[in-house]
Order: structure tokens, then sequence, then C-alpha cells
């Protein structure tokens, strides 16, 4: 290839390195062009005018793949808490409205868990703020493990995480809260070396409560049940009695 037809041709490739805002034209200054326009040069040469064309559409290709790269990480920053890789609390009350209002639809159970780490401040002044966040993953870790697919794990802010359960029973809840636990326990012990222990809130919802229920509600009887696991003792599980559910925790007035 001429040095003419390498120049053209690298002037489109150039882009990639940046921002595609036009084509740059690059080419040996040379008498006897008549006047011409680079653009003119480059459509009198077949050849040279393939090679500008391909190598520009790549260059705006690579560029939007960048784009697309930088979008879903943007995605995940916006609905992911950073230090455990689960949801975040902004996606888990969009989802709990979401399992509300499909209930109005489609009648059917739903529990919701609250998981508050029960020795986060021994762990950090035992082992150090490194300590309690590798017991903060642990806690995520056991989450994920612990779900099925059409659950939702978040961590709500602090030591405290919580999990939507579609289609779950207060016993079948049980279950999965003692699950959970127990698997709390074995990952911090190895994460922080300390242990880690987690008390458990849940609270479950059949469809003749569902039109009748804010979210708020919900949550504050989940915290209702973690804190009475919390001054049992901690690391324990305990199932909102349902005398009806309370509006009057900073749960209810912060996520109503």
């Amino acid at each position: 290839m001429s040095a003419r037809r390498t120049l053209y041709a690298l002037a489109g490739a150039v882009l990639g390195l940046g921002a595609p805002v036009g084509l740059l034209g690059l080419r040996l200054i040379r008498q006897g062009l008549g006047g011409r326009s680079v653009i003119e040069e480059i459509r009198s040469d077949p050849e040279t005018y393939v090679y500008t064309g391909a190598s520009t559409s790549i260059a705006f290709a690579v560029f939007g793949g960048v784009l697309g790269r930088y979008a879903d990480r943007l995605a995940r920053l916006a609905t992911t808490d950073p230090l455990t890789g689960l949801s975040n609390a902004r996606v888990f009350h969009e989802r709990l409205h979401q399992e509300l209002g499909r209930m109005d639809r489609y009648p059917d159970s739903l529990s919701l868990l609250v998981l508050d780490l029960d020795s986060l401040k021994h762990i950090n002044d035992q082992g150090g703020h490194q300590a309690g966040d590798r017991a903060l993953r642990s806690v995520a870790r056991a989450i994920r493990n612990g779900l099925r697919e059409i659950d939702l794990g978040a961590r709500l802010g602090g030591d405290e995480f919580g999990v939507l359960a579609p289609r779950t029973t207060a016993e079948s809840a049980l279950v999965l809260g003692e699950r959970l636990r127990a698997l709390v326990r074995t990952a911090g012990e190895a994460a922080s070396g300390l242990g880690a222990t987690v008390s458990i809130g849940i609270a479950s919802l059949v469809p003749s409560r569902a039109e009748r229920l804010a979210p708020g509600a919900l949550m504050a009887a989940a915290d209702e049940a973690l804190y009475r696991a919390k001054r049992e003792g901690g690391d324990r599980v305990a199932v909102h009695q349902d005398g009806g559910f309370g509006s009057s925790s900073a749960w209810a007035r912060r996520y109503a």
C-alpha cells in the first residue's frame, strides 16, 4: 500500500483512541491537487475510500461498545451495594412495592426477613474494620447461597440486610431463616476468625391482608420481630405474631 493510502487508512482507526466526533483526514502535502478537497481526493481513489470508510466504522463500533460497558457499570452502581455485591436498599423497596402490587392481582403468600449482624462492633474492635467488612461480606455470601432464584437479598444499610421471599408462608420463612442463620455462622467464622451471627425477624403476609397493608407496615412487623430476637440474646430467628402489623416504628415512618 502506498504511503498516502496508509495515512488515509490510519485516519479512521485513530478515532478509536478517543470520542469519534468526525473524520480526521491525514494526507501528504503534494503539489498538483488542483484545488481539490481532502474528501474529493479520497473519493478519487476507490481503494483509499474503502479503507477509510471501513476503519471509521470500526472506530465508531468500538466507541459504542465502550459506552455500552460504561452504561452497564453505572447501572450496576445504581442498584448494587459496593461492599457486598447484593442489591441495595432502593432496589429492595422497589421490589417490595412490586410484590405487594402483584399480590393484588395474583393472591399468594409473601415473607420478609430482616437480618442484623449481632457482633459487628466486637469484630471491628478485635480485628479492625477490615475484619468487619469481611464479616459483612460473609453474611452476603450466606444470603446468596441460601436463597432461591425468585428471592431477593439486599443490604439495607450498615449491618442490616433484607430478604424478600415471594410465595413463602410464615412456616417456610422460618425454615429459610434458620438456614440463613446457620450459613452465616459457618461463613462468618471462616471470614473473620472472630465468629459472626445474625438475628432475624420475619413478617409474612397472606392474600387476605395484602390489599390493606402498606409496605412500611410489613417492614415494621419484621423489624419488631428482629428486636425481639435481639432482646432474647441474638443468634436466633423470631416470627412476628400477627396481632395487627405495627405502623409506629422507624421502619414504617421511613418506608411507608
